[in-house]
């Protein structure tokens, strides 16, 4: 009877070993958390982290940080017992600060996944600290059937000049057109980082002169602000929405571009899957400025989304998390949804992208323009300086006097050098 009843005890323990080994993994063999940056693909990770949970057993936590809070949310999260075990690392000045916090991802199985190392960051001792999860573009993104509406190409549109000529007549039309030229271009936390990031990238990009940074400088001169002013006048001023009234915010730029109500805004390939279905045919085109010779100029390309793992955190954890950003991109299902909110992710097994901005700027590319670099990215002590500017520049939106743009100057220029100061001492 002992006998039967042991053997009984041990085929119970089999069984339940053996469920548990085919079944969700248990929560002590580690969890994830994705402290996210990018708001805008919120609801896609927060589905692809159920999938994963329901497919495997293990936890996955999304939290988004809020747009421009970033840095200050890190900071925050990695104090708690219960840090992030997954963030991002997207430039050289985070690499400097969050370097102790990245495991070493060489020879790891994410790594060996990726397509290039062309968006890999590494410390100063070599160490692979984080890795792109997508790259992406942005410029100033068209509706051409608007456009044609108006009496334009935007075939025609190879420059400055001719930007200003069509946006112009445009918007003096809007009435009798029932569209205007640029969307809303609000300059609260909700939209501000396309103008104090992204736009803001072309005088950084210019400046550089062919010289590409690789570390944040010290200083800038600002030397191409008028080029910066050009554009940025061009957007507030021929908009559906006074300048005065940009600071308050509240407009849904992206609704206002999918109902037809502008034909250009100021955005990313991150958009493209969100207006697909209502501008089917948008099309994505430079950040023309009046610079010489940018009838050649291509769109930005970069990328500032990079996975690091953290190091701090328990070795289960680590290894949940390594499952979870390889299941990410070579499962079809997963990747194929990933994908399609990010545009593109640069590994072996994801699923292809059908991005049509991000074609737009491969084709500039094959038509031998010059891609404009994220220099952007180097911006010290970001979330400071993009506060100053876009306070300076609501100032001017309010009041575009001279003195007024005298102070965005100040603060895109001397703003950098006090802010390299603050991080670097």
């Amino acid at each position: 009877m002992m006998k039967k009843l042991s053997a009984l005890v041990l085929s119970a323990l089999l069984l339940v070993s053996l469920l548990a080994g085919c079944g969700g993994k248990k929560s002590s063999e580690g969890s994830v958390y994705w402290l996210n940056f990018k708001p805008e693909s919120d609801a896609t990770l927060q589905e692809v982290a159920k999938m994963y949970t329901d497919k495997t057993g293990v936890s996955v936590k999304v939290v988004t940080a809020a747009s421009g809070t970033y840095e200050s949310t890190l900071k925050s999260e990695m104090d708690k017992t219960n840090a992030p075990t997954l963030f991002v690392i997207g430039n050289q000045a985070a690499v400097k600060q969050w370097k102790n916090y990245a495991m070493d991802l060489k020879d790891t199985a994410i790594a060996k996944e990726l397509t290039s190392d062309e968006y890999t960051l590494y410390d100063d001792e070599g160490h692979l600290v984080s890795i792109s999860y997508c790259y992406e573009c942005y410029g100033i993104i068209v509706n051409p059937d608007l456009v044609e509406k108006a009496g334009h190409k935007v075939e025609d549109i190879k420059n400055f000049d001719t930007l200003k000529t069509v946006v112009e007549d445009i918007h003096a039309r809007a009435g009798e057109l029932g569209f205007d030229a640029f969307t809303s271009c609000d300059m609260d936390g909700s939209s501000s980082w396309r103008f104090t990031g992204h736009m803001a990238n072309l005088e950084y990009y210019y400046e550089q002169e062919g010289n590409t940074w690789t570390e944040c400088p010290p200083t800038i001169t600002g030397k191409y602000m008028d080029n910066f002013k050009n554009l940025y006048d061009l957007c507030i001023n021929n908009s559906l929405t006074d300048p005065k009234d940009l600071s308050v915010g509240g407009h849904d730029a992206a609704e206002e571009f999918k109902a037809g109500k502008a034909a250009f805004q100021v955005q990313g390939s991150w958009e493209y899957a969100n207006y697909k279905d209502s501008v089917p045919n948008a099309a994505m085109i430079p950040y023309y400025c009046g610079v010489a010779g940018e009838e050649k100029a291509g769109l930005n390309c970069g990328t500032e989304n990079c996975w690091a793992i953290n190091s701090k955190v328990s070795a289960e954890d680590q290894q949940a998390t390594m499952d979870f950003m390889v299941w990410c991109v070579t499962d079809p299902e997963a990747s194929r949804i990933l994908v399609d909110s990010f545009g593109v992710m640069p590994y072996k097994n994801a699923a292809e992208s059908t991005n049509g901005f991000l074609a737009d700027a491969a084709e500039y590319t094959d038509n031998g323009c010059y891609v404009m670099n994220w220099a952007t990215n180097f911006q010290p002590n970001v979330d400071a300086y993009r506060a100053a500017l876009t306070s300076a520049l609501n100032a001017y939106n309010a009041d575009q006097s001279d003195a007024n743009w005298e102070s965005v100057r100040v603060a895109f220029v001397d703003g950098w050098a006090a802010q390299y100061q603050a991080v670097n001492g």
